[in-house]
């Protein structure tokens, strides 16, 4: 699978500037490590998910010049091959029994390793962790990234890395040539480094990083099947997540964040600020090659599609909003409460594989009373059109 030649030379696109910044130490008692709980259930198939989707990609196949044609096209059929090989492999769901015992949060294990432009995994480690920075934007963005990534989960909810128990944060850079994607394979992130004309470096944003681990809890806790209203909600919470990370680790309430997804990922030119909008869906960019972003932003806008596994890219825009609704109605920090109660819920016993949007809006209703803002969640949702089930 190696493919031939240099790995190109990418344009210079700046690093987020709170990239390796040390997080305060997180007063009070120490988070409990909640045990897990509820039935045994299968563990479903998922997809390979990456951060752009293929309607995204094959836009740019359309409309685009004969050499962003041609990327586009690779990416696409390297990302087909990417989902038909990752079939059932996941991380062992924890409600199903054969999940370690959580640990308490001691800090990260991350391992940074250089594909060299084949999709040769895991490539050739180049940062393990206390390691010294590289002086490679891509493999240090990767390693901070990891770490911002870690610190909210172990910090904001007492979990020890993504499966709870202390699993190790494995990341791999320069995949491929001209590779415009990021996507976590169930054991590793792997990062495409863009185009340079269209999408830069996938490490230099690190929303996307967060994005794409939340994945992996999401594995663990629920096995959202990633198709139609469920797969939406996996590509919510991973969004949702992503965000707070940043937040987290920028100590931005709600007011003050972006809401961006992928904003550092758009090169100059490129007429959008982002990959997707949580406070604006459909907003994010409109560009004659991109197109115009297809998120609805309430149900009366619902994608009905075959495509890029029923919406679950388009539809997610409609949650997002609403957990955009919720926060900056309740105000404060992000990931205290709000993020709480999505947490909470991700790892409820009550949250089936196949849930759609009424069922979840009905379980962070539930779990909101517990936490005093019942009444923001629920006009949260509604007012993007979804009524919780009863």
């Amino acid at each position: 699978m190696t493919e031939p030649g240099d790995r190109p030379a990418h344009l210079p696109v700046p690093a987020l500037p709170v990239h390796g910044l040390p997080l305060p130490a997180r007063s009070g008692p120490a988070l409990p490590v909640p045990a897990r709980s509820g039935p045994a259930r299968p563990l479903p198939v998922h997809r390979c998910p990456s951060i752009l989707p293929p309607v995204l990609l094959r836009a740019v196949a359309e409309r685009g010049t004969e050499q962003q044609r041609g990327r586009a096209l690779r990416t696409l059929a390297v990302d087909a091959r990417l989902r038909a090989a990752r079939g059932s492999v996941a991380l062992p769901r924890a409600r199903a029994g054969a999940a370690p015992a959580p640990t308490a949060p001691s800090g990260p294990q991350r391992t940074v390793s250089d594909a060299g432009g084949s999709r040769d995994l895991p490539g050739r480690e180049v940062r393990g962790e206390g390691g010294s920075a590289t002086g490679d934007p891509a493999a240090d963005e990767a390693y901070d990234g990891l770490g911002a990534t870690y610190d909210l989960w172990a910090q904001a909810y007492g979990r020890d890395s993504l499966d709870g128990a202390g699993l190790p944060l494995l990341a791999v850079v320069h995949y491929g040539r001209d590779y415009d994607n990021a996507f976590w394979d169930g054991t590793r992130m792997v990062f495409g480094d863009g185009d340079g004309e269209l999408f830069g470096r996938f490490t230099a944003s690190l929303d996307v990083i967060g994005h794409e681990l939340a994945h992996g809890v999401t594995e663990v806790e629920a096995g959202l099947v990633y198709s139609g209203q469920s797969g939406a909600l996996n590509e919510h919470v991973s969004d949702v997540f992503g965000s707070l990370v940043v937040q987290h680790l920028r100590g931005q309430t709600a007011e003050e964040a972006d809401w961006l997804i992928g904003a550092d990922l758009l090169r100059p030119g490129v007429e959008g600020v982002a990959l997707r909008s949580m406070a604006a869906p459909g907003t994010a960019y409109d560009d004659p090659v991109l197109g115009k972003d297809p998120q609805p932003a309430s149900m009366s806008g619902f994608v009905d599609t075959r495509e890029d596994d029923g919406g679950v890219h388009v539809n997610s825009g409609i949650p997002n909003k609403a957990f955009h609704h919720v926060a900056t109605a309740v105000g404060g920090h992000a990931w205290e409460v709000v993020g709480r109660v999505w947490y909470d819920v991700l790892r409820s016993p009550d949250l089936r594989p196949d849930c759609d949007f009424a069922s979840f809006a009905a379980l962070t209703v539930a779990t909101a009373r517990e936490h005093g803002i019942a009444e923001q969640v629920l006009a949260g949702w509604r007012a993007v059109e979804v009524e919780p089930a009863t």
